[in-house]
């Protein structure tokens, strides 16, 4: 696991890169990062139904992993697969309005942006900050990065070992979708894929055109959490035609 760590500001170093190259497309394989969410918003008496019963699946979900697993990796994978169900339902509660609902009664976040990944059949829901607090949950959103879906370089991170462990399999050319609250949808088309000493690595605020970049810890495979490297997906929106320089 591991939260980003990069400082941002200026151009985004290039110059550190880890032995293994990034993934081709012919590497990537069938393997599939997470199964699809519903997206069919649930309302009335349903939407109530159905959060007590998501609220009892994640009880149940952490109890059941943190007997069997005692502290182990377990314990983390059954937790990030239970907050996406909760937050499937807060989102389809306040995406149509427009306003933030908690996934969870003691809840300090909430969903922000829903990314998809076609190719690898990934679709996550993003929450509000990123603090490891946050990311046990889900992907998270930097707060001094631009909102979901805005001008500028959006940031996001995510543990390597759970919801960006598919980053791995990402390359240049494959298609990002995210959706933000309301519904509007902004496409994206990965251009880089690149790995960068954390204390080396620079991720602008400012880009010339709207940028979302994707940060996770490297290597995947490490058995300690944490590490100097870090594994970097940018996208470009797609479409969008480059400012003057």
């Amino acid at each position: 696991m591991c939260a980003v760590a990069a400082d941002r500001g200026g151009s985004i170093d290039r110059e550190v890169r880890a032995a293994r190259p990034p993934p081709t497309a012919a590497a990537r394989g069938n393997a599939r990062a997470s199964r699809p969410a519903e997206s069919s918003p649930i309302g009335g008496a349903a939407a109530t139904t159905a959060r007590t019963r998501a609220i009892a699946i994640v009880a149940l979900a952490l109890a059941l992993a943190g007997v069997a697993a005692l502290g182990s990796g377990s314990y983390t994978y059954a937790k990030a697969l239970a907050g996406q169900a909760l937050l499937q339902w807060a989102w389809s509660r306040g995406a149509a309005p427009g306003k933030p609902v908690k996934p969870w009664p003691w809840a300090d976040t909430h969903p922000v942006a829903r990314l998809r990944v076609p190719a690898l059949d990934v679709d996550e829901f993003v929450l509000a900050g990123a603090s490891g607090r946050t990311l046990a949950w889900g992907p998270g959103h930097l707060d001094d990065s631009a909102p979901p879906g805005t001008a500028g370089n959006t940031v996001l991170s995510a543990h390597r070992d759970t919801h960006f462990r598919f980053l791995q399999r990402m390359v240049p050319g494959d298609a990002i979708e995210l959706e933000m609250p309301g519904g509007a949808r902004r496409h994206y088309r990965v251009r880089d894929v690149f790995i960068a000493d954390v204390h080396s690595l620079r991720i602008p605020r400012d880009t010339p055109v709207p940028t979302l970049t994707l940060v996770t810890c490297y290597p995947f495979d490490a058995l300690a959490p944490g590490g100097p490297l870090r594994y970097v997906v940018v996208a470009e929106a797609a479409g969008a035609p480059r400012a003057a320089t």
